[in-house]
């Protein structure tokens, strides 16, 4: 078939076919020819509400159909209950019946038309035609919603990319960056002339090794500075005396990422790579992981972890907006990206209270306790403070007494941590309330008492309290804590199945026309990103994670431990995820534009404001989550 150059040329339905298909995804992403080749041979079928399109009786696929108007529904019967299901269902724009057809088997799913709907619809012979010669409609036809995920990541990537610049994304092992030959010593080496080897080498780290070549130690030209600086050794002393004992390795197939949020995390600029038998194989420092036109994450997180001034801390906030654009601009996805942000917001309150003990330390150690999406390492730009305090009662003192040391310290922090941003929180989920400032003891009791009285309040509490972090101080207490309160989930069926009802409260914003089911926003209809598109994702995995003794709290996370169970299907898994991913990205996306408009955040987006393929992708983000829904449902017969 000889495809005409120019639409004027070709017959009128052919144009309206493809003018229709260009508006949707994976057609938006095709050539002409290719669209002109799908109208040519495209036939419009009718189906009245109630017909059966296509049917497990039919036999083998033969034909491939895309929506133009109305609805498709999918039903199966389910054995159980003796009754019909609905599966799915397709609106405008979308493809069925993908995976059978490329299977060249019979549909497992009866499609029915849901109202007076109208189908294009090709041959088998012309749908091999197409997904031989189109890369995007192959790709599309193979991986379904992932390929469409991909599409949204590159149009974010490519938007931040335009004022930023190219480098490696977050997703390059770390073997492309490491150097073959890093600078090694023995420990017996003098200072002196180790470092005249790192000047010989222009490099600003030396690895110490032992015979084996395994690294025991590290020595950088920050290093140096500190030892001259400080009066600390002679230059002639051997390198294992003021080297950093046991660097930080990672094997060559992690990736840039993890060491860059390794980086931030603890503030070190170099870090090994070794091979499965822990040899030293190459040293990744933060310049090779970014060379940025503009602030990186290991600078800004060690910039932040080094203030001296509360005024330093509230300025560099702004810095952090800039970073999300360009990591996102590196390749970083949205499940990275709010990583990052909780990374540097952990940063943020550790310094805080760091300058605070400085000025007024309380004198009483303590652990700082983190909540909610922060807990979860799941904020955004939008946050406030989830925040307590978990301390463990010196002797001869009582935990009263206890309180009233470390209640103003808290009140103080609270106050710095709104002034760098972190909005106080309307319900005093904060450490400066005198019932979130506990012993390890009242926590326990606290916690008891919310599980075994499951009260509305205990319940709304749930979404909060039981995904708990420790931001600064000892983790032990708080494991130690995690642990019990995980191991009496697991035994009270009647406290899970009454977070599983609540968590079923929180509906995805579909209607059962799969049209929006908006909130209101003064005169405008409006999609609540958070409430309604993320939160039940986050419930219903919650419920299944406390169930099975999972103990991570990040969403993504409990996904995949839940996988490694057997609890969830991984094919399920992936999908929720890539659901949950698509919701957050676009939810990011909105955040960032709301701030070049120097607007105010907010997680309420306009459908009407989002073009095609994001507004197709949310609706299917969306059923995702009613998907995970339904096993909640069935898992706990609610």
């Amino acid at each position: 078939m000889a495809a005409a150059n120019s639409d004027n040329s070709r017959p009128q339905n052919t144009r309206a076919i493809m003018t229709f298909l260009r508006e949707h995804a994976p057609f938006s992403s095709m050539d002409d020819t290719h669209l002109a080749l799908f109208a040519e041979h495209a036939t419009l079928r009718f189906y009245a509400d109630g017909d059966e399109v296509i049917s497990p009786d039919d036999g083998i696929i033969k034909r491939f159909y895309v929506v133009k108007q109305g609805r498709i529904r999918g039903e199966r019967h389910n054995a159980k209950e003796d009754r019909t299901d609905t599966t799915f269902e397709i609106s405008m724009g979308e493809c069925f019946p993908l995976a059978a057809l490329i299977g060249e088997r019979p549909t497992r799913t009866l499609h029915r038309a849901a109202g007076d709907t109208f189908c294009l619809s090709i041959e088998q012979d012309a749908f091999i035609t197409l997904f031989s010669a189109s890369d995007p409609f192959r790709d599309f036809c193979l991986r379904g919603v992932s390929s469409l995920l991909d599409q949204v990541n590159q149009r974010i990537q490519s938007s931040a990319m335009a004022s930023i610049g190219s480098s490696n994304s977050l997703d390059t092992p770390l073997e492309r960056y490491a150097l073959r030959n890093p600078i090694v010593c023995s420990p017996d080496l003098p200072v002196d002339k180790a470092v005249a080897r790192m000047h010989d080498n222009s490099v600003g780290s030396i690895i110490v090794t032992d015979d084996s070549r395994h690294p025991t130690g590290i020595f950088t030209l920050r290093d140096l500075r500190t030892l001259i600086a400080e009066h600390k050794a002679p230059l002639d002393t051997p390198i294992r005396q003021v080297m950093t004992q046991d660097p930080i390795c990672l094997p060559a197939h992690a990736d840039a990422f993890e060491a860059a949020m390794l980086m931030a995390e603890h503030h070190f600029a170099h870090l090994c790579v070794v091979d499965d038998e822990h040899c030293l194989i190459g040293v990744v420092s933060e310049r090779d992981l970014f060379s940025l036109q503009r602030v990186d994450l290991v600078n800004l997180a060690r910039t932040i972890g080094t203030a001296t001034h509360l005024r330093t801390l509230v300025s560099l906030r702004t810095d952090v907006s800039r970073l999300v654009d360009t990591m996102l601009a590196h390749g970083a996805d949205s499940g990275q990206v709010v990583k990052i942000i909780t990374t540097l917001n952990d940063v943020t309150v550790r310094r805080v209270l760091e300058l605070n003990i400085k000025k007024n330390d309380p004198g009483i150690p303590f652990t700082w306790l983190t909540f909610g999406s922060e807990g979860r390492q799941e904020q955004t730009l939008l946050t406030d403070q989830d925040n307590g305090i978990l301390f463990e009662t010196p002797e001869g003192m009582t935990e009263d007494q206890v309180r009233e040391k470390l209640l103003p310290f808290a009140q103080t922090v609270n106050q710095e941590l709104a002034e760098c941003g972190f909005t106080l929180c309307k319900g005093n989920i904060m450490a400066s309330n005198p019932k979130l400032c506990l012993s390890d003891d009242e926590w326990d009791d606290w916690f008891i008492r919310f599980i075994d009285a499951s009260t509305p309040q205990n319940l709304v509490y749930s979404s909060i309290f039981l995904d708990m972090r420790a931001v600064y101080g000892p983790t032990k207490p708080l494991e130690k804590l995690l642990d019990k309160v995980l191991s009496r989930i697991r035994k009270n069926a009647l406290f899970q199945k009454m977070l599983a009802g609540n968590a079923f409260q929180r509906k995805p914003p579909l209607t059962m026309f799969r049209n929006f089911r908006y909130v209101t926003d003064g005169n405008k209809q409006a999609l609540d990103l958070k409430r309604q598109g993320l939160a039940p994702f986050v419930e219903s995995v919650r419920v299944f994670a406390l169930a099975n003794g999972v103990g991570t709290a990040n969403t993504l996370e409990r996904m995949d431990e839940l996988a490694k169970k057997g609890v969830f299907d991984p094919k399920d898994a992936n999908a929720w995820k890539e659901g949950y991913s698509l919701i957050q990205a676009i939810r990011m996306r909105s955040h960032q534009e709301l701030l070049n408009r120097g607007e105010e955040l907010t997680n309420l987006i306009d459908p009407d404001d989002l073009n095609p393929l994001d507004r197709r992708i949310l609706r299917e983000s969306f059923r995702q989550a009613q998907r995970l829904q339904q096993k909640l449902e069935l898992t706990y017969q609610l």
